[in-house]
């Protein structure tokens, strides 16, 4: 595999999948203040994938069953999509607990 396939892979489904990159001017003092931002960034935006996945996790384990009833998570292209379809099973076929744990799923889908 070419070295530029390999890039374009990491960049759609590897640890660069869901980031952009972004060039700026900025003075030589603030350089530093830029890249620590954007260090700050990434290790946000990763821990909130993660904590999505968890989610998902926890779901799946308690109420697997009844929330993949006519659900296929497999076709869905990104994490995103599948936490909403989860949160929303979680919602109607769940009992207060799977209501509560959808809302939060909801709630850090939409930040």
């Amino acid at each position: 595999m070419a070295a530029r396939d390999r890039i374009q892979r990491y960049r759609e489904s590897g640890g660069a999948s869901d980031l952009v990159r972004v060039e700026v001017l900025v003075p030589a003092a603030c350089r530093n203040d830029i890249l620590s931002q954007a260090a700050e960034m990434r290790a946000e935006h990763r821990q909130r994938k993660e904590r999505l996945r968890e989610n998902v996790e926890e779901a799946l384990d308690r109420y697997g069953t009844r929330l993949l009833d006519n659900i296929d998570l497999d076709r869905l292209p990104d994490l995103a999509q599948k936490v909403r379809v989860v949160a929303s099973a979680l919602m109607e076929r769940g009992d207060a607990r799977a209501f509560a744990i959808g809302r939060r799923m909801l709630d850090e889908v939409g930040r």
